[in-house]
């Protein structure tokens, strides 16, 4: 010990937020909000003006104070994103402007134009309604990600393509079928597509040999996915997807590669005449299909649901979004010769406990062999519960691990297991 007892200090606390690298530092200011990530020029030197190296940027909502900004924005729009933009150095590869909610703004071109000069790879633009798009964006070649909504798209004067996109999302945008298809057509490594379109559209046909995901909704007359081998997962919806006269069977036949199927059935004519009991073919890799706007109370639409569940043998999970039924009961003898060998997990959503829907229950627990779950959300609390639940657990099963969870009821203990299966129908 030092002669005048006291501890020697052999040295001070390090300063941590001068210490931090420089990635870590990046990786805090990317999960802030921008007017956050700016502020933290005042932590220490270190620290000053380091957010404008992010090669990641997003502009949005949390610029703006209060809502008078939002609705008088032109000159403060203006002056912050001109001082942010001028300010940023290096590489922005990353980029995100989220301004829908903003009446209008004049000077979005000049702004998106200087953000295309950093080499963008991921372009987010969440335009004012009606917008035009600058045509500025369709000469960034380098985009890997591209994500439009709330904007119209008009054809560009040059448009070579885009070499590099592997997703492309388009949202609430007024766009011809012709510059949609344009678009898709050049763009050779396309992965991903979303396509969210209310306004009708004609036909388009989609040529995307890489294409392994396809996310629509909208109104349109007809799609036709001509060149999708890899394609693998579908989700079809809207307010109307094909017209009367496709048969959609043989659009199915193509898609040999389909995994996951989402259709809104009330909206997609699949069949130019009734439903046959299933497809003429199997379309072995579908395991995940989701049926919405199920009415089991229409013919067709019953029909069309009834084909799509016996044509996929290996199906593993199952997922039936109910919409107003009625009480007649099913056609059972549909169901006399399947099996649902891979069905695992069954969801049905808007139960309400009607005749058809206790037959729907009844054949997929007595016909699936390894099923584990089936979980039942009621549209409304049953006044008929306990006799819906009594009926349930009496339901023959095919399988022994087999449980029913019921919203607002709980799990229910079924009494025995049936491996009779013919017997249900």
């Amino acid at each position: 010990m030092p002669p005048n007892g006291r501890i020697r200090c052999q040295s001070l606390t390090p300063d941590i937020l001068t210490d931090l690298p420089n990635n870590v530092i990046d990786i805090i200011l990317m999960r802030l909000p921008c007017e956050e990530a700016v502020r933290t020029s005042i932590l220490a030197k270190r620290w000053r003006y380091h957010w404008c190296r992010l090669t990641k940027l997003t502009l949005d909502w949390s610029l703006w104070r209060t809502e008078n900004d939002l609705l008088n924005p032109t000159y403060k729009f203006t002056e912050i994103i001109s001082q942010i933009l001028t300010l940023h150095e290096g590489p922005l590869t990353d980029f995100t402007l989220d301004v829908d909610n903003l009446e209008s703004c004049r000077d979005i071109g000049s702004f998106i134009n200087i953000v295309l000069r950093n080499n963008v790879q991921i372009l987010v633009l969440h335009l004012p309604e009606d917008s035009k798009l600058p045509t500025s964006v369709f000469t960034c070649s380098q985009l890997r990600y591209l994500s439009l909504h709330n904007c119209s798209i008009h054809h560009p004067s040059a448009f070579e393509g885009f070499d590099k996109l592997i997703s492309l999302e388009l949202c609430e945008v007024t766009i011809s079928s012709e510059l949609l298809e344009s678009i898709i057509s050049h763009c050779p490594l396309l992965e991903q597509l979303m396509l969210d379109i209310p306004k009708l559209l004609n036909t388009i046909e989609i040529d995307a040999p890489m294409l392994s995901s396809f996310d629509f909704t909208g109104n349109i007359s007809s799609i036709c996915l001509k060149n999708v081998p890899l394609l693998v997962e579908v989700s079809l919806a809207g307010y109307q997807i094909m017209e009367k006269d496709i048969d959609f069977a043989k659009v199915f036949n193509s898609y040999s590669a389909i995994e996951y199927l989402s259709l809104n059935i009330a909206c997609v004519w699949f069949f130019a005449d009734e439903a046959p009991k299933r497809l003429p073919f199997y379309l072995n890799r579908v395991k995940h299909l989701h049926l919405s706007h199920v009415e089991l109370k229409e013919s067709y639409t019953r029909s069309c649901a009834l084909c799509l569940i016996q044509s996929f043998p290996h199906l593993e999970y199952l997922k039936i979004e109910l919409i107003v039924v009625f009480k007649n009961p099913l056609e059972l003898e549909r169901f006399s010769d399947v099996t649902f060998n891979h069905l695992r997990e069954v969801e049905i959503i808007s139960f309400r406990g009607t005749t058809p829907e206790m037959q729907l229950i009844k054949i997929l627990l007595a016909k699936s062999p390894v099923l584990v779950k089936m979980y039942i959300d009621p549209a409304i609390l049953i006044d008929t519960g306990s006799e819906i639940l009594a009926e349930l657990v009496n339901f023959q099963r095919a399988s022994p691990e087999a449980e029913i969870d019921i919203k607002y009821y709980g799990k229910l203990e079924l009494n025995r297991v049936e491996t009779n299966v013919d017997r249900v129908v």
